[in-house]
């Protein structure tokens, strides 16, 4: 499979570069990161100017070779990251454009792309985290309408968000996976009540949302009545398969920042230290080669990310914990203080083998999907 870039991607990478170079000087100050309507002002902000300069819509319009192409740069300059814009540029937004109708796409994805609307996912629950098919959030149909109750936890960004990516189970009678339903809700609709979670890390990007007797139009249907599951599976390939693509990015650039740390803090002496950087050094590279595989081949299928990404988001989730390990064993004590660099990533990286799937569950999909063994019993 060719990894390499066309001319004309070139192209586009150097523009992309150039603008990059013009536009982030000028940027506002970040607000604190507990100050969430700020973030969201800043976050919609920063897209709107993506928007206005052209780049609005590389992560459904353009190519996934271009996404990957923008992702790559936008981080290595130091760009601000998608933020509380994640689930609709990344999520939701790549979802309607595959699976909505035209008036669907037409409704909800020039207002991602201008800066103007928030998503947040509502998928897990208390009692359906990892086994997401055991949703037990109801939706009965009443004329033109989904009548919803229930509870999702871990809904990111609900606290900011104008619309949820929602999923409900239409169909009680139905075999698990047959009665789902992907719905669009909008966040200001009678009886939704939201109480936001903080983290480990201090952060409140997360949130509980209760739902009671939420009215949510049929046409806020995504796909048909309950066949929500394999719409689902469409949003987390997009998910696995290129959200992350920036962050792997990311991680190199901080690698190298911790081998600098280590020569001034004489860290670098330790022969382990050193093989174990190296080793990571490795596997982030290795990473990004099996993101561009992922790329090509998404390119290849229609652009839907296909099973690879749960092999890349399985190992990308232990390599990010182990990066940060990392840092900690460079800043040695000073791994406890809060104020600096890397400790509140470290305590962050602990939630990725369970964010967007978690590692038991890629495990059993590379292993019925990739491998084709037999189901558990």
């Amino acid at each position: 499979m060719d990894l390499s870039y066309t001319p004309e991607e070139e192209e586009f990478r150097a523009r992309l570069r150039e603008w990059l170079a013009r536009t982030l000087p000028a940027l506002p100050p970040k607000p604190s990161p507990a100050d969430w309507p700020g973030r969201r002002a800043y976050d919609l902000g920063w897209q709107r100017r993506l928007y206005d300069a052209g780049y609005g819509d590389v992560h459904w319009d353009a190519s996934p070779t271009t996404r990957l192409i923008f992702l790559e740069e936008t981080e290595k300059a130091g760009a601000p990251y998608v933020g509380a814009n994640f689930v609709g540029l990344l999520h939701a937004g790549p979802t309607i454009a595959a699976e909505g109708t035209d008036a669907q796409r037409a409704r909800w994805l020039p207002p991602i792309l201008r800066g103007e609307e928030v998503w947040c996912q509502g998928f897990s629950e208390p009692d359906a985290g990892s086994d997401l098919a055991a949703l037990r959030t109801r939706a009965r149909r009443e004329g033109d309408d989904y009548v919803v109750t229930g509870a999702k936890i871990w809904t990111s960004h609900a606290e900011v968000a104008d619309w949820c990516e929602l999923l409900v189970r239409t169909d009680p009678a139905a075999p698990r996976h047959r009665g789902i339903t992907w719905l669009a809700m909008p966040m200001d609709a009678p009886g939704i009540t939201v109480r936001p979670l903080r983290t480990l890390a201090g952060s409140a990007e997360f949130a509980e949302v209760f739902l009671d007797e939420v009215r949510v139009p049929v046409a806020n249907r995504v796909g048909d009545e309950n066949d929500g599951w394999r719409v689902t599976m469409v949003t987390l390939s997009f998910e696995r398969g290129t959200a992350f693509a920036g962050e792997v990015v990311a991680c190199r650039r901080v690698l190298g920042e911790l081998a600098v740390e280590a020569r001034k803090n004489a860290r670098w002496d330790d022969p382990a230290l050193r093989r174990r950087l190296g080793r990571l050094n490795a596997e982030f590279r290795a990473l990004w080669r099996l993101t561009q595989w992922n790329v090509s081949a998404a390119e290849a299928s229609g652009g839907v990310p296909g099973v690879g990404g749960s092999v890349f988001k399985l190992r990308y989730s232990q390599a990010r914990q182990e990066l940060y390990d990392a840092a900690a064993d460079v800043l040695g004590p000073d791994c406890l203080d809060l104020d600096r660099p890397w400790t509140l990533d470290r305590l962050s990286s602990l939630s990725y083998t369970i964010a967007a799937g978690t590692s038991q569950i890629q495990h059993s999909i590379i292993a019925e999907r990739i491998l084709g063994l037999p189901k558990g019993r």
